[in-house]
C-alpha cells in the first residue's frame, strides 16, 4: 500500500511541500530538524525562521509564480531559505555558490530569478552573474512581522532542477509540489522512513539528490545531518572520516553517488571498518554494477539494505530501485547493472524504434511515466536529448524518454544497459536499431573489460577522433593504483579474444583514474584519445608485431612514409611538367631578352619557384584534406582552408605568366585577373588566418 504523505495528523491533505514540513513542526516542535557540525535547529526554530524570512522576501516582491535562486554554503541556513521561498509561493533554484563562473551565469541568466539569496562572501562572484537582486542572509536582522501565506496549489512549481548538462548546457526541469509529494510518498514506503531516522546529507546544493535528502528527512520528522565536507565536489575530502562521522551522528539512512560508493567499498575492504547503525544505503547517479552492489552489501552485513536507485531530475530524482540483501553472488554480476522496479506511483517502459513498448528481454529506450513526471523544461518546451512525448499506452498519456537503454527481464526487474547519445524513439527504425546496437556493443565490451583481473574500473565509449566513422575505445583503471601492471595493447588483445572479435574496442587506454564531472559522473569529453597502433603494440615479434617488420604496428609508419614519398613525387613531377609547358600555355611569358643579363638567374629562379608552388598545390589538392581535418576544426572550415591553401600555392604559375603577357593599359584583362586571382588570394589568406585562430572543435565522444 502506498503511503500518502498528505494524510498525516488526521487533517486535510497537505497540498504543498512546505505544508508537509509545517506539520512536522506542529507534531514535534522540539525535535531536531537539521544538524551541521555543532549547529542545529529544531523543527520549531526552522519553521519560525522560515516564516520571518518569508515575510521579508514577500516584502521585497517575491510571490507566487516568481523564482528565487538560493546560493548558500553548507550549514543550517540553507534549509531556512528554501522553506522561506516556498512559503512565499515562489519556486527556488538551487545553485552551488562555488560553481564555475560559466555555470553560474548560465543558470542565473536562464532562470531569471527575482531574488538571489546568498551570503556576503559569495556576493563578489554572484553579483554580476545576472540581474537578480541579491539578498545577503548573513546581514539580515529579521524581526517578527505579520505574514499572510499566499494560496499555493499542488500544480505550482516548487523548484527548478538544473540537469548535469551531460548532453549540452544544463536545462531547468520544472518540478511541481505534487511531484515532490509523490516522490516523498514512494521514498517513505520503500525506505521505511520514520521520525527516528537520522539521514546523512553529503550532496551539493545544486544537485537534485540534495533536495531529495531534505524532503525525505523533514517531510518525515527525522533529523537531517549535514556533513561539513562535500563528498561530491571536494575530491580532496578524506573519506576515512565518514565511518566515524556515521557512528558519532548515529546515522541510519544515507545516499551516495557511484564514485563515492566505490571509494567507500575500497576503504571498508582495506580497514575492516563498517557503518554500524546504518539500516539503508542507496547508491545512484551512474551505472553501478551488480558485483559492486553485492560486494558493498557483504561488507555492511545483513542489517543494512543496499539499494541501487535510478532516475532523472525530470522525473523527480528517483524512479526505480533494486535491493540485493540476502542474495548470493551471481554469475556474470560484473557485467550487468540492475536498477529494479518502479517506486510507487511510477511506471517504467522499455520502448522500441517506434516509441512503443517491446517484449521482455529486448533492449530499448527506458521511458518513465507517473506522478513524478515534471512539467517540462524552463524556456525549452522540447529538449533534444530528453523529451516528454505522448503515449497512448500510458494512463496519463505522457512519458519521458530518458536517452538510456535497458531491458525488462522475465522477472520484471529493469536492467540498465547504457547511455545513448540521442533519443531512440523518434529516430525511426533504421537509426534507432543502429544506436541500440552500438550501445549494446559498448556495454558488452565494458562488462568484459571489468571482468579482467587487473582492471578495477572501466568504461567503453564511442569516440570520433576525426570526422568519419566512430570507433569504440576502452578505458581501464588498474587494480594496483597505477598503469605499470597492465598495458593497453594486452587489454585490447584480451577483449578481441573475450568478445571473439565481435564489436571489440579498437584500443584500450590505461588511465590512473577516470575523469569525472562536477556531479561525479564519467566525463566523457575529458577521456584521452588512444595512441596510434604503432605506439602501443609491443616491440617483440612474439608479442604480436614488430615496429620494423611487416607486423600491424609497422604498417602505420609505413603508410606515413608512403604518403610522404607520394607527395614528393607529385610535387616534383608537377613542377617539371609545368615548367616544360610554360611556353606552350603562355608563349613569351619567360622571355628575358629585355632583362639585363645580371638578373637572368634571379628571374629564372622566380619562374622555377612559381612552378614548384604550383606542383606543391596540386600535391596538396590530392593528399592534403585528411591532414587538415586531423587538426580538429569544424569540417566546413577545414574544407575551406584546404581549398584556400591549394589556391595560395597553385595560382602563382598561371597568374604571373598571364600578368607578364598583359599590356599595362589592357584594363579589361587586368580587372578580370584581379578578380580571378588576387581577390580570391586575399579571401584565401583570411580563411587560413581564421583557421589558425579558431580553437579546435570539441572532440565528439558518445
Amino acid at each position: 500500500m502506498t503511503v500518502d504523505p498528505r494524510a498525516t495528523d488526521g487533517e486535510r491533505a497537505a497540498a504543498t511541500l512546505h505544508e508537509l514540513v509545517e506539520r512536522q513542526a506542529r507534531r514535534a516542535p522540539e525535535a531536531v530538524a537539521v544538524r551541521c557540525g555543532g549547529e542545529e535547529l529544531t523543527y520549531r526554530e526552522l519553521d519560525e525562521r522560515a516564516v520571518r524570512l518569508a515575510a521579508h522576501l514577500a516584502g521585497r516582491g517575491l510571490g507566487p509564480g516568481a523564482r528565487a535562486a538560493v546560493a548558500l554554503g553548507r550549514g543550517t541556513g540553507v534549509y531556512v531559505a528554501l522553506l522561506a521561498v516556498l512559503k512565499t509561493g515562489a519556486a527556488f533554484v538551487p545553485l552551488e555558490p562555488t560553481a564555475p563562473d560559466a555555470l553560474l551565469r548560465h543558470v542565473l541568466g536562464d532562470a531569471a530569478p527575482a531574488l538571489l539569496l546568498t551570503e556576503r562572501r559569495h556576493l563578489v562572484r554572484l553579483a554580476d552573474a545576472g540581474p537578480a537582486e541579491p539578498v545577503c542572509l548573513d546581514e539580515l536582522d529579521l524581526p517578527e512581522r505579520e505574514f499572510v501565506p499566499p494560496e499555493v496549489s499542488p500544480e505550482d512549481v516548487a523548484c527548478v532542477f538544473y540537469t548535469s548538462g551531460s548532453t549540452g548546457l544544463p536545462t531547468g526541469a520544472l518540478v511541481e509540489h505534487r511531484n515532490l509529494l509523490a516522490a516523498y510518498a514512494g521514498w517513505r514506503e520503500v525506505y521505511g522512513l520514520t521520525p527516528a531516522d537520522r539521514i546523512l546529507q553529503t550532496a551539493s546544493l545544486e544537485f537534485d539528490v540534495f533536495t531529495a535528502d531534505w524532503v525525505r528527512a523533514l517531510g518525515t520528522g527525522a533529523t537531517l545531518v549535514v556533513t561539513a565536507f562535500n563528498l561530491t565536489l571536494d575530491r580532496t575530502a578524506d573519506l576515512a572520516a565518514l565511518p566515524a562521522l556515521v557512528a558519532q551522528e548515529r546515522i541510519t539512512v544515507m545516499e551516495l553517488n557511484v564514485r563515492t560508493a566505490r571509494r567507500l567499498t575500497d576503504l571498508l575492504a582495506a580497514t575492516g571498518a563498517g557503518l554500524p547503525g546504518v539500516r539503508l544505503l542507496t547508491v545512484g547517479a551512474e551505472k553501478w554494477y551488480l558485483d559492486e552492489q553485492l560486494g558493498l552489501q557483504r561488507l555492511l552485513g545483513g542489517d543494512t539494505r543496499v539499494l541501487n536507485v535510478y532516475g532523472l531530475a525530470e522525473a523527480t530524482v528517483d524512479s526505480t530501485w533494486f535491493e540485493v540483501r540476502g542474495a548470493a553472488a551471481a554469475e556474470g554480476a560484473e557485467r550487468v547493472s540492475l536498477v529494479g522496479r518502479p517506486f510507487p506511483g511510477t511506471r517504467v517502459y522499455v520502448l522500441g524504434p517506434q516509441a512503443t513498448p517491446v517484449a521482455p528481454g529486448r533492449v530499448g529506450e527506458i521511458a518513465i511515466a507517473g506522478s513524478g513526471l515534471t512539467r517540462g523544461y524552463l524556456n525549452r518546451p522540447l529538449d533534444t536529448a530528453r523529451r516528454f512525448v505522448r503515449a497512448d499506452y500510458d494512463p496519463d498519456g505522457k512519458v519521458l524518454l530518458t536517452g538510456d537503454l535497458g531491458r525488462l527481464r522475465a522477472d520484471g526487474v529493469l536492467e540498465f544497459v547504457g547511455r545513448a547519445t540521442t533519443v531512440v524513439g523518434p529516430l525511426g527504425t533504421d537509426r534507432a536499431t543502429t544506436v541500440t546496437t552500438r550501445v549494446k556493443a559498448a556495454a558488452r565490451a565494458e562488462g568484459a573489460l571489468r571482468a579482467h583481473p587487473s582492471v578495477r574500473e572501466a568504461a567503453v565509449v564511442e569516440v570520433r577522433p576525426t570526422p568519419g566513422k566512430p570507433v569504440l575505445v576502452g578505458y581501464a583503471v588498474p587494480t594496483q593504483g597505477g598503469p605499470e601492471g597492465v598495458d593497453g595493447w594486452s587489454l585490447t588483445q584480451y577483449l578481441l579474444t573475450e568478445l571473439k572479435g565481435f564489436s571489440a574496442p579498437a584500443a584500450v587506454v590505461v588511465v590512473p583514474e577516470l575523469p569525472r564531472t562536477r556531479a561525479g559522473k564519467l566525463d566523457r569529453a575529458e577521456l584521452p584519445l588512444p595512441a596510434p597502433p604503432e605506439h602501443t603494440a609491443p616491440r617483440s615479434a612474439k608479442a604480436g608485431g614488430s615496429r620494423k617488420g611487416g607486423g600491424k604496428a609497422g604498417g602505420g609508419a609505413g603508410a606515413k612514409d608512403a604518403a610522404g614519398c607520394l607527395a614528393l613525387f607529385l610535387t616534383v613531377t608537377a613542377t617539371i611538367v609545368s615548367r616544360a609547358l610554360t611556353d606552350t600555355f603562355f608563349p613569351g611569358s619567360t622571355d628575358l631578352s629585355g632583362v639585363p643579363g645580371a638578373y637572368h638567374f634571379w628571374f629564372g629562379l622566380l619562374y622555377f619557384c612559381e612552378c614548384a608552388a604550383f606542383g606543391a598545390g596540386l600535391a596538396f589538392l590530392v593528399l592534403g584534406l585528411p591532414s587538415v581535418l586531423r587538426l580538429g576544426r569544424s569540417p566546413g572550415l577545414s574544407v575551406l582552408t584546404y581549398l584556400s591553401v591549394f589556391w595560395l600555392l597553385a595560382n602563382w604559375w598561371p597568374q604571373d605568366n598571364l600578368y607578364r603577357l598583359t599590356a599595362a593599359d589592357d584594363w579589361p584583362r587586368e580587372t578580370t585577373m584581379v578578380y580571378v586571382f588576387n581577390i580570391p588570394l586575399m579571401l584565401a589568406a583570411v580563411i587560413v588566418v581564421i583557421f589558425l585562430l579558431r580553437k579546435p572543435a570539441p572532440r565528439k565522444v558518445n
